[in-house]
Parts: structure tokens; C-alpha cells; sequence
């Protein structure tokens, strides 16, 4: 195995010396040409094969064009990291349809909204999943659509077909598992063309379909192998869902470019996380930081050989003081490294290098994203460039200032679809998108994230940024997590709110966070209100990155604010 950082990366450009664009499927293809006998997916019940991926997909393929699928019309998927979820996926590429993969999380009214919004023709979901019945949510959305698919509510709706999740199915509507068919010669398929309508979690309101092209899919999952330096055959295990494009590209579409498999999970367990990275001899973990500070917390309580383990990314969402050297104490040798993306750029645009000192981990959100071969020589190999603005302006500010960070390059979508008003908000006249993020640049071309621009507020006529009193209450002994967003005040205009997650066996109250605060921060920026709340209570995008407007929802109802 190559063993430095610059080794794997010649090995992945011999393999891909120059990049050719092609579908989703083509390039699940072109991989189990070359590795038909390698792992690709692995569950703790079974183990699929390349080969048998590709003719599980061929397969489900044949079942769409037999249900009437055409290439071009939506296919909305309500499914869970379920194996069946990559096999669908490839599946919807290979007949050249677009997949619209909705947030399993998402309740009645916000599936009513992506189905409608998306003009999704089909349907596939599972019954349920944990405390979520999709079939009882669409018996209220549209009553009758196991026979009359979505009718006056959803007239774009033909059909739909039921996934058995953690329910009993429903007689009478079409089963996932017969969507079995030889499709013979399948349609050509444009590479440059939508795969997927992936929907924005919604930090800072309602969600928007992100157009995405299988080009720009497998440059970026690519780039992920390429900048992390992938070794041959790596194994990745991830909870995350694959309905983000953090799953979805850095697990299920990274992995093939090394012939590696994934190693998905339902659900998240810090227990069985580490239980199967000892099973399935997992090199590589996908977590946020909150996953990771868990996964270190049970290692310290089993007794499990973790010696397969050789990287780890933890991004998305603030990362606690003492994270790092926590994860280099506990394995020996990781290369860890941290990133920084978004749905609108595909997925991970900075990532720090494996071998970067750890004070980079500390200190930044990744440099700028070389991808090799898959890059654009026109911003120096990459996918995506950056550059910093003043908010208020819109000038252009020089390396190491603050500023809102805007997005160009091939890696960035074309824009929101059935939106022309939203998505021409979105770019300014040079085609340069508003990521809405505020951060620098130093001079070496890595990023720091600061906040998020709608998330600053001002008090008393004084901008805050958010992160900045998050970072002080997170060196709080008591405090593991901190979460600041604005309310309304009739005197200053907007006051924070501090949500705070206490750390095991703590209870820091009120008054003495206030000080904390007091004693570091300017009066102004000190939370005028200090509440405590659960992990498992804060909203969360699926990258892990608070939903700031819900927590100010949230603020308002507890503090009885009009």
C-alpha cells in the first residue's frame, strides 16, 4: 500500500490519468468492470459485491421503465441507509431520470411541499422508520394513492411504490421489491445532465431543490478520494444519511474510485459504530463532531480493536475545544482531517490534508480542495474557487478578512429548481453564488468559518456574530455544546440566546455562564438569556449544523416573547 500522502494521490491520477465525464451509473460500471468481485456494500447480514450492485441496479431499472419512468421526470425516494438506497439511486441514473432524495427526518407538510415542489411522477418510500409512518402521512396528503397515485394534491404523482422499512407494508399499493425487470438496452443518458434535486436542510429557512449534474457528483466524490488521499480498497462507515450529499458523496460515491465498500448505518450509535469498524475492518469514519465526541466517549467504556482504522473526517457543525488531540491520543496514527461544503457546491470544498499539522485542524475549515485530475485547470484544479466579500458592498477583500464567502466554478450548481426568482438572488452579475457563510482566506488558501451572515444580529445598533459566544461558553468546563440566536427586543432590537448542552454530569446555571461570558466578551455581545437544552434537541441540518432560525422559534416560545 502506498503509504504517503502524495503516493495515493499518483496512484488515483494513474488509474484516472484524464477525467472523463460520465452518468452516475456508467461510472458504477466502469468500477465493477475492474473490480466485479470487491466489496461494495456491507451489512452485518450480507456483503454485495460490484458485480452484483450493478445487476441489482439493472435490475431495479428494468422495474422503473416497466412502471412508466421516463428519462427527465422525478423520482422523489424516502428511504433510510438501507443497501436497497444505493442500488435505487444508480438505479434512477441509469434510466436517465432525476432522483429527489428527501430527508427521511421530514414530516407530513415538508414531504407534501418537496413532492409537490419537485414535480416528483414517482414515489418510492419505506413504510416506516422509528417513530415516522410515511404511508399515514400520505393517506392525509392525498387519500387513495395506492391506486390513484397523488391525485388533485399532487397532480404530478403517478405512482407509488412501498419499501418494507419498520412497518407492515400496505395491501393493495405497489411493493418496492417488484420493481424487478431485464431492461434491456438502456436509454442514453447525458452526463452533463440533473441526477439529483438534493434539498437544502434549511439553516436559515425553507428548503430549495440544489440541481446537480452526474458530472458534478463524480468529480466531487472523486476530488474527496483524491484529497484525502484514499488508499486502495478503503472501507468507510457513516451514519450519516445518504440523502445529503456528505453521505451520499463522500461515502456511497467516493468509495468506488479506490474500489472501496461503505459500511452504512440506519441509525447512529457510537457502540455499534466501533463494533463494526472491529467486524468489517473499517480504514475510515464520515462523522460530526457531536458523533465524534460520542464514538471517543464509548471507546474509553469497550474493549474493541479499532487497528484498521487509519482516517477519520469530522465536519459540519462547531467542533469543542480538545476534540482533536482527544482523537490523535485515542488512535495512533489517524490521518483526521475536517472540511467545509455545502449542498449548492456538491459537497466538500476545503478539507484539510492528511498530513497538515494539527494546529490546522484547530484553526481552519480545510484549505481549497485540490481534486487532481478531475479538476478545472482555470482555478488551478479545483472544482470550486472562493473569494471573500464585504457584505454591505460587495467588495473584495483581501486575504485573512472577514467577509461573506462566494462560490464559482464547475463544482457549483447551475441553481434552485422551478426557482428563477430564488436562484437569481442567489449569484451576483459575475456568476458568483452568496454561500450566505461569513469566513477568511489566509494567504495559503485555507478557510475559517465564522458564522453565518442572516445568523449575525445587532444589539443596540452592534453586529454579533454568533460563533464568537459559542467559542467563549464552549471553554466553559460544564458546557459541551453552546447554540446563540437572536429574539426580538424592544429596546436593543435583538438579544441573544444562548442554548446550552451541559456536559456529562454537569449542571452549570444562568448566572454563572452570564459572568463567564461577562468576564471575556464586550456587554454587548453577553446572552441576555441563558437556556438549557438536550443533543438530541437542537435542530439539526443533516451535516450537522444548527437550524439557527428554529432555535430562535424555539427561544421566543420558551421566553414567552410576542
Amino acid at each position: 500500500m502506498a503509504s504517503t500522502v502524495a503516493d495515493r494521490q499518483a496512484a488515483l491520477t494513474a488509474r484516472f490519468p484524464q477525467w472523463e465525464a460520465r452518468t452516475l451509473f456508467g461510472m458504477l460500471e466502469r468500477i465493477a468492470k475492474e473490480f466485479p468481485d470487491r466489496p461494495y456494500l456491507i451489512a452485518d447480514e450480507r456483503t454485495w459485491s460490484y458485480a452484483e450492485v450493478l445487476d441489482w441496479a439493472r435490475r431495479i431499472a428494468g422495474g422503473l421503465i416497466e412502471a412508466g419512468v421516463r428519462p427527465g421526470e422525478h423520482v422523489a425516494l424516502v428511504m433510510a441507509n438501507y443497501p436497497t438506497f444505493a442500488a435505487l439511486k444508480y438505479a434512477v441514473s441509469a434510466v436517465g431520470a432525476v432522483a429527489v432524495p428527501v430527508n427521511i427526518l421530514n414530516r407530513r407538510d415538508e414531504l407534501g411541499y418537496v413532492l409537490r415542489q419537485s414535480r416528483a411522477a414517482m414515489l418510492v418510500t419505506m413504510d416506516r422508520f422509528r417513530d415516522l409512518d410515511y404511508l399515514a402521512m400520505l393517506d392525509e396528503l392525498a387519500p387513495g394513492w395506492e391506486t390513484g397515485g397523488g391525485g388533485e394534491a399532487l397532480p404530478d404523482l403517478r405512482s407509488v411504490a412501498v419499501f418494507r422499512g419498520e412497518g407492515e407494508g400496505r395491501p393493495g399499493a405497489a411493493r418496492f421489491d417488484e420493481l424487478d425487470a431485464e431492461p434491456g438496452a438502456l436509454p442514453a443518458v447525458d452526463p452533463h445532465g440533473p441526477a439529483d434535486i438534493v434539498y437544502t436542510s434549511g439553516t436559515t429557512g425553507p428548503p430549495k431543490g440544489v440541481l446537480l449534474t452526474h458530472d458534478m457528483l463524480n468529480r466531487a466524490a472523486f476530488g474527496s478520494a483524491y484529497a484525502r488521499a484514499f488508499e486502495d480498497g478503503r472501507r468507510i462507515q457513516f451514519s450519516l444519511p445518504m440523502n445529503h450529499v456528505y453521505g451520499y458523496v463522500e461515502g456511497l460515491l467516493a468509495a468506488i474510485f479506490v474500489g472501496g465498500a461503505i459500511v452504512p448505518h440506519l441509525k447512529f450509535d457510537a457502540a455499534a459504530t466501533l463494533r463494526a469498524v472491529e467486524q468489517h475492518k473499517v480504514s475510515d469514519l464520515l462523522l460530526i463532531p457531536t458523533m465524534t465526541m460520542a464514538v471517543l466517549d464509548a471507546l474509553d467504556e469497550l474493549k474493541t480493536d479499532t487497528s484498521s482504522l487509519r482516517a477519520m473526517l469530522s465536519s459540519g457543525g462547531r467542533t469543542p475545544p480538545g476534540l482533536w488531540d482527544r482523537i490523535l491520543n485515542a488512535f495512533a496514527g489517524i490521518e483526521i482531517t475536517t472540511g467545509y461544503g455545502m449542498s449548492e457546491c456538491t459537497a466538500s470544498t476545503t478539507v484539510t490534508r492528511p498530513d497538515d499539522p494539527t494546529e490546522r485542524l484547530k484553526t481552519t475549515n480545510g484549505r481549497l480542495r485540490d481534486v487532481g485530475p478531475a479538476g478545472d485547470p482555470s482555478i488551478v484544479g479545483r472544482l470550486v474557487d472562493y473569494r471573500v466579500v464585504d457584505p454591505s458592498t460587495g467588495a473584495v477583500l483581501p486575504a485573512g478578512e472577514v467577509g461573506e464567502l462566494m462560490a464559482k466554478g464547475p463544482g457549483v450548481t447551475s441553481g434552485y429548481y422551478d426557482k428563477p426568482e430564488v436562484t437569481a438572488e442567489a449569484f451576483d452579475a459575475q456568476g458568483w453564488l452568496h454561500t450566505g457563510d461569513l469566513g477568511r482566506i489566509d494567504a495559503d488558501g485555507y478557510l475559517t468559518l465564522v458564522g453565518r451572515v442572516k445568523e449575525s444580529y445587532r444589539c443596540g445598533g452592534e453586529q454579533v456574530t454568533p460563533s464568537e459566544i459559542e467559542d467563549v461558553l464552549m471553554t466553559h468546563p460544564g458546557v459541551a455544546q453552546a447554540h446563540v440566536a437572536p429574539v426580538p427586543d424592544d429596546r436593543m432590537g435583538e438579544v441573544g440566546v444562548a442554548f446550552i448542552v451541559p456536559n456529562h454530569g454537569a449542571a452549570p446555571d444562568a448566572p454563572d455562564l452570564t459572568e463567564w461570558c461577562a468576564q471575556r466578551l464586550a456587554r454587548f455581545k453577553v446572552p441576555r438569556h441563558i437556556l438549557s437544552i438536550k443533543a438530541e434537541e437542537v435542530p439539526l441540518t443533516a451535516s450537522g449544523r444548527p437550524r439557527k432560525f428554529l432555535l430562535s422559534e424555539l427561544a421566543c416560545e420558551r421566553l414567552d416573547l410576542s
